[in-house]
């Protein structure tokens, strides 16, 4: 038994799909303390039927992909909670090679490796793992893990993400929770759905870590088995720095947006401006391996 799972976990690692994500370029950061993921919720529809598209109600081809969620996610070296960061998508940055501009365009200009650079030049932060997941491959993970619960203070309805939510404690199946994480249809919209983002992320692997998943071979073995059809990760990644991932975000998290300042319409429309001086400090504090002060952490 030892020998075949052994074996199938090879199987799964060598069957997953890589890219050079963390490519090098000229004064890229050095190494910071910790261990820091990208994670990216794209928009892609890459191998999914009208069919599919239509149960998860995707919209359709909407040409070159966007990333709908952008997460930096540190594990401090030694002792300390793991930081879940969400990076709104919105973000007016400089992009390397194209001027300032919303930060999720730096994936639809150059994939993950100009979305890569360009934050580890806005934030200070060294990169060490990348993950991407798409749509189908989201709800797929849910499904897995026979759908994670989730507990909504305010009920969501909202046709354009096929989903019709009552308040309370429910479980939430992967085309619910794809619909969950990616509506806009709430009083404060786009910080809504980071808050959203960073519940959902918390709750679904808190389910895929709890005995009830990794004891149980029928589920465990189609959670790790969708993990590896469904993410995209760097070149030199693999299913065990996932599970170590995993294992850290089940305990003490701190989960947080950037420090904002407001939105502004520019030339690219309507855009979300960091508080420079305070992201500057929130982002020293983790590139240094010391905690983001408490004044600088958003509720949720």
């Amino acid at each position: 038994m030892v020998l075949a799972l052994a074996g199938f976990t090879v199987y799964l690692d060598r069957s997953m799909t890589r890219i050079d994500a963390l490519a090098p370029y000229e004064g890229r950061i050095g190494d910071t303390p910790g261990t820091n993921w990208l994670l990216v919720g794209s928009d892609s529809r890459t191998g999914m039927s009208p069919e599919e598209e239509q149960a998860l109600a995707t919209g359709g081809d909407t040409g070159p992909s966007r990333t709908d969620t952008i997460m930096l996610i540190h594990v401090p070296r030694g002792s300390g909670p793991t930081t879940m960061v969400s990076l709104p998508r919105d973000s007016y940055v400089p992009i390397p090679g194209y001027g300032r501009e919303k930060l999720n365009a730096a994936f639809a200009f150059g994939g993950p490796q100009l979305l890569t650079e360009t934050v580890e030049t806005v934030t200070g932060v060294r990169i060490d793992h990348y993950a991407e997941i798409g749509f189908g491959g989201f709800a797929g993970m849910v499904d897995a893990v026979g759908g994670v619960e989730m507990c909504l203070d305010q009920p969501i309805a909202d046709p354009l993400a096929g989903i019709d939510l009552q308040a309370g404690c429910q479980t939430l199946d992967g085309a619910q929770a794809l619909g969950f994480v990616r509506t806009r249809a709430t009083a404060m919209a786009d910080v809504d759905r980071m808050r959203n983002q960073r519940a959902f992320m918390s709750a679904m692997l808190s389910e895929a870590t709890s005995p009830a998943t990794f004891l149980n071979p029928f589920r465990a073995l189609p959670l790790a088995s969708g993990v590896a059809d469904s993410l995209t990760v760097d070149s030199g990644d693999h299913l065990w720095h996932l599970a170590r991932l995993a294992w850290a975000l089940r305990g003490d998290v701190v989960t947080t947006t950037v420090p904002v300042a407001g939105f502004e319409n520019t030339n690219v429309g309507n855009v979300v401006m960091w508080d420079t001086s305070r992201a500057s400090e929130f982002f020293d504090a983790i590139a240094s391996g010391r905690p983001v002060p408490e004044g600088l952490l958003t509720e949720g």
